[in-house]
């Protein structure tokens, strides 16, 4: 439920309101509009069934959310939410670039890395340390010692890191040395490990799961939220459709859907929605295009000798060709004043 308050109300009236809602075991939230204040309330409104809050001085109505997401729910937070990582806005209307290696693989060839995505305008350093791999002959990654290379690389070069947390023991380490988390597809209903990393301390980046629909999705991050944590940035990165040239199928349509039905921050992975280093410049520009407020793309110095996705990853030629046409494109869209929901 969010009890919309009159533009006129005092700050004594809705104290009052919130008084209410505290006294029946439930908790408040009290959100600024453009125009007017929101409490939001959570837990069972029936707590408060017999309480004519409609009538409470300086209320102007209440509305029961119809969705199971109350927290990620554009009824309960109409406005944009901006999620700040370490100085880094992400939703304010300027897209950002997380760019990086899938997997960290030597201080080398991360410092490399970093270079390259900072010299043509990231703000992220993306990197896994930790790496979740279909097969278990695959390469894992160099967990600690990884994390380690990844905050060197921020000091050398200033970019913000972001890397992805697979279990709830390795929360400790990730935090100690990232800038944000990233949930990946395999652990969008980890429940367990979304509780954990909802009460971290550090922003969280969602991946969408392999077969996720969007209400699948939001309840996800409902999971971060409601565990304390609302600083949560969604990842469309693609789902697993009958479609076999692609490695995934890249839902672009996801974009708007989420813009429609929740407040958070979207961005898009062209490198896992499609897997193929030729189709992440197009898919970049359509996903900025649909209104989404970054990109995460992987980018290596040598793509032919990566250890894990680097039919999918960019030359530093090719990042360097995406970010200049991301650039005009962002810039243009600004200029002629489009959103996505004018699209």
């Amino acid at each position: 439920m969010v009890i919309i308050m009159n533009p006129d109300a005092t700050a004594a009236e809705i104290k009052s309101v919130i008084e209410v809602i505290t006294a029946a075991g439930l908790e408040a939230k009290v959100m600024e509009g453009s125009q007017q204040k929101i409490v939001g309330v959570i837990g069972d409104k029936t707590k408060v069934a017999d309480v004519a809050i409609d009538v409470m001085p300086g209320v102007e109505k209440s509305v029961a959310i119809s969705k199971s997401f109350k927290l990620a729910s554009r009824e309960f937070h109409p406005q944009n939410s901006v999620v700040d990582v370490a100085g880094i806005k992400i939703g304010d209307g300027t897209p950002v670039v997380m760019a990086g290696p899938c997997a960290v693989e030597s201080k080398e060839q991360l410092f490399e890395a970093a270079d390259i995505v900072k010299a043509a305008g990231a703000q992220f350093l993306r990197g896994g340390a930790y790496k979740p791999r279909t097969s278990p002959y695959s390469f894992q990654g160099l967990e600690e010692e990884g994390l380690k290379y990844l905050a060197e690389a921020r000091e050398r070069t200033g970019l913000r890191v972001v890397t992805e947390v697979t279990t709830v023991e390795a929360i400790e380490s990730v935090v100690k040395y990232a800038d944000m988390l990233q949930v990946g597809a395999r652990n969008m209903q980890n429940f367990g490990l979304l509780k954990e990393v909802g009460k971290c301390g550090k922003p969280v980046l969602l991946k969408r799961g392999l077969a996720a629909t969007i209400d699948e999705w939001l309840n996800a991050a409902e999971y971060i939220m409601n565990a304390g944590n609302p600083d949560v940035v969604l990842c469309e990165r693609g789902i697993r459709t009958y479609e076999t040239y692609t490695r995934n199928t890249l839902d672009l349509s996801a974009v708007a859907a989420v813009k429609h039905l929740s407040h958070l921050p979207i961005i898009v992975d062209p490198s896992h929605g499609t897997g193929k280093w030729r189709m992440v410049k197009p898919m970049a520009f359509a996903a900025i295009a649909a209104g989404a407020d970054g990109l995460m793309m992987e980018v290596h110095p040598n793509p032919a000798k990566a250890l894990s996705d680097g039919p999918q990853s960019l030359t530093p030629e090719n990042y360097q060709e995406v970010m200049a046409g991301i650039y005009k494109l962002s810039q243009f869209m600004k200029q002629e004043n489009i959103t996505s929901m004018d699209i």
